[in-house]
C-alpha cells in the first residue's frame, strides 16, 4: 500500500476513534450498573447491563490505546509505513471486532437491515434510552472504519506471512 495512503488512513482512523471515545467515555463515566438496571432488577437484565458495560469498557480501552499509537506515529517526524499499518491492522482486530462482535453479544449487527435504512443493530433485551444511543452514536464510526480498513481483515497478515514476518 502506498505510504501516503496509510498516512491518510492512519489520520483518518484517529479521527474516527476520536469522536467514539468522545461517545464512550461520558457514558461510562455517568451510569454504572445501579443507573441502567430497573426497579424490578430481573436477572435477564443484570446480565444484560454487566456484560453490555464490560463490553463498552473493552471497547473503550481497546480505541484508545490505538488511538496513541496513532497519535504517537503522525507525531513522528518520519512517518513509518511498517508501523503504520501494524497499528491499522490492530484497530481493525481489536477496535472494530470489539464492536462488531462484542464478548457478551448484548447486541448484533443484523445485516438484513443495512440496506433498508433502519438501524441495523439489534439488542439482545431492550435497553434503556442512554444505552442505546450510545451504541446507535457510535456506530457510524466503527462501520466507517470497517469499510476503510477490510484491508487489514485478512491482506495485510497474507501480507507479512509472505514476506517472512510477523
Amino acid at each position: 500500500m502506498p505510504s501516503t495512503n496509510v498516512k491518510g488512513l492512519s489520520e483518518s482512523a484517529r479521527e474516527k476513534l476520536k469522536e467514539a471515545i468522545a461517545q464512550l467515555e461520558p457514558f461510562l463515566n455517568n451510569f454504572s450498573l445501579d443507573h441502567l438496571i430497573s426497579e424490578e432488577k430481573t436477572e435477564e437484565e443484570q446480565l444484560f447491563y454487566r456484560g453490555f458495560l464490560a463490553d463498552l469498557r473493552h471497547l473503550l480501552v481497546y480505541s484508545e490505546v490505538s488511538f496513541e499509537k496513532l497519535g504517537v506515529l503522525l507525531r513522528r517526524p518520519n512517518f513509518d509505513t511498517d508501523f503504520a499499518e501494524r497499528a491499522l491492522y490492530e484497530v481493525y482486530h481489536n477496535c472494530v471486532n470489539a464492536f462488531f462482535y462484542p464478548k457478551n453479544e448484548c447486541y448484533s449487527e443484523d445485516g438484513r437491515y443495512a440496506y433498508t435504512g433502519q438501524d441495523a443493530i439489534r439488542f439482545r433485551f431492550k435497553p434503556k434510552r442512554e444505552a442505546r444511543n450510545v451504541i446507535m452514536h457510535i456506530t457510524k464510526y466503527y462501520e466507517d472504519l470497517r469499510d476503510e480498513l477490510a484491508y487489514y481483515e485478512s491482506d495485510y497478515m497474507t501480507q507479512r506471512r509472505m514476506m517472512g514476518k510477523k
